[in-house]
């Protein structure tokens, strides 16, 4: 398996990356500022020197006398060479290396200095006019060149320097990028430590926010968040397991105990269908529970797809309290329905969670109370809360009423209840699943169960 470089190591090299970079850089600058300067050395001396031979030939009266005195100015000027020409030809020319020769600009009087290379050697030259005092209407040639063989060998020694200092940067520079790197990163070392400690049973570990930069304690802050979420969930499914357990048990218990009763001594047909039935109700039950989990864990991965169609939410309530009618009745409740609306959904788990939260809400009303159902329209989607009289349920309770298995009633006593304690969990599924959310409050020996759906725009067709 190829090994990745760390991030303290990236990091390491890219600072000394972009400080060979920099450096290099800046070295360039500086050697092209001493070049342009050297330049322009060259070309104040060249103009130094045609003025002064320029002086010196009005001053000369005759040729002999000036390639005397000229003489006497080239070798006072190390590396300076000197050729006058008349009308192309030369007619005194300095100590030159072999085979030296001046390029000549179109214009005699230019004041451009001139560059090229002879022999390995590089030049700087430039050509001015000029008279003698004996003949003044005879104009020369004066052309001046310069080696500029120190000014390289200067150069080559700055490059050099600069090289070596680069490199000894780009090493230094490297040690100080890790050891920045290293202690800049000790947070997330920090972070790895406390994480490698975190199991299902530790999910409590909170990572640093305090102690470490700004940058990361969004990191600590969105991981912090993760745990706690993750401790949430733990403890959730910790307490579904039990509940599920629990809830599986006693079906499964009292149809062992039944059998071996059963089989315990002979009895007669009445009595073997008896125990059979009530068996089959025991396994009603535990199908009813299996079916209900199955459902939800497909509605909590997205597998739960209802049809889309238009529905009219008050026929369906007035559907489920005709059907209801009979048990309110033997409960002496009363049924009410108010409001009308609209929703795109499924019908079939549209009632079934109404007729949830109304099997619920007959259940905890006391006799001779009412069960309401108020449907609201509304520009945003449309409501529906089912709402009855009865002993008003603790605020600490309200939050887990739509967990799985919960029941308030700690004891877990079925009572007159035949339900598992899904019903308020698949309510809430199938509100998930249609877009909307499902609420409760309770105060006053009242309880209202809300639910909402978005507005969709209706169907084609």
């Amino acid at each position: 398996m190829k090994r990745r470089l760390s991030l303290t190591a990236r990091l390491t090299l890219l600072y000394a990356l972009v400080s060979v970079l920099l450096l290099a850089g800046l070295g360039l600058l500086v050697g092209v500022m001493v070049d342009r300067h050297f330049a322009e050395q060259d070309a104040d001396d060249l103009r130094d020197k045609l003025g002064l031979i320029r002086e010196v030939m009005r001053t000369s009266p005759d040729l002999a006398a000036l390639a005397a005195r000229l003489d006497d100015v080239v070798h006072n000027h190390r590396d300076l060479y000197v050729q006058l020409q008349r009308q192309g030809y030369p007619v005194y020319a300095s100590r030159a290396p072999t085979g030296f020769h001046f390029p000549l600009p179109g214009n005699n009087d230019s004041q451009q200095m001139l560059r090229w290379q002879h022999a390995g050697a590089n030049y700087h030259g430039m050509c001015r006019s000029g008279q003698l005092a004996d003949n003044p209407g005879t104009e020369l040639t004066i052309c001046a060149a310069i080696d500029t063989g120190r000014h390289e060998h200067f150069m080559h020694m700055i490059g050099q320097s600069l090289l070596i200092y680069i490199l000894l940067s780009a090493l230094l520079g490297g040690v100080l990028a890790w050891w920045v790197a290293h202690n800049g990163l000790a947070p997330l070392r920090a972070m790895k430590a406390r994480a490698q400690v975190i199991t299902g049973q530790h999910l409590d570990a909170q990572m640093p926010v305090d102690s470490v930069p700004p940058e990361m304690a969004d990191l600590a802050e969105s991981l912090n968040a993760m745990l706690r979420r993750l401790q949430e969930d733990f403890r959730k499914l910790s307490e579904f397991s039990s509940d599920l357990a629990h809830e599986l048990r006693t079906p499964i218990s009292n149809l062992l105990t039944e059998t071996q009763v059963a089989i315990s001594q002979p009895r007669s047909a009445d009595e073997y269908r008896d125990i059979l039935a009530s068996n089959a109700e025991e396994f009603q039950r535990l199908a009813r529970t299996v079916s209900d989990m199955l459902f939800l864990a497909k509605a909590e991965h997205g597998l739960v797809l209802p049809s889309r169609e238009q529905i009219a939410i008050e026929q369906e309530v007035a559907a489920l309290l005709e059907f209801y009618d009979a048990l309110a009745e033997e409960k002496t409740i009363r049924l009410q329905q108010h409001g009308s609306g609209q929703l795109q959904g499924d019908r079939l788990m549209l009632r079934r969670a109404l007729s949830n939260l109304l099997s619920n809400a007959l259940r905890h009303a006391p006799a001779g109370s009412e069960v309401s159902v108020n449907i609201t329209q509304q520009a945003d989607g449309s409501t529906v809360s089912v709402c009855n009289a009865g002993s008003s349920i603790p605020p600490e309770q309200l939050p887990r009423l739509f967990d799985r298995f919960y029941r308030a009633d700690p004891s877990r006593a079925a009572g007159e209840s035949d339900g598992a304690g899904l019903g308020l969990a698949i309510t809430r599924s199938i509100a998930e699943v249609h877009g909307g959310r499902i609420s409760v409050t309770s105060a006053d020996n009242s309880t209202c169960f809300t639910l909402w759906f978005p507005a969709q725009p209706p169907l084609a067709g």
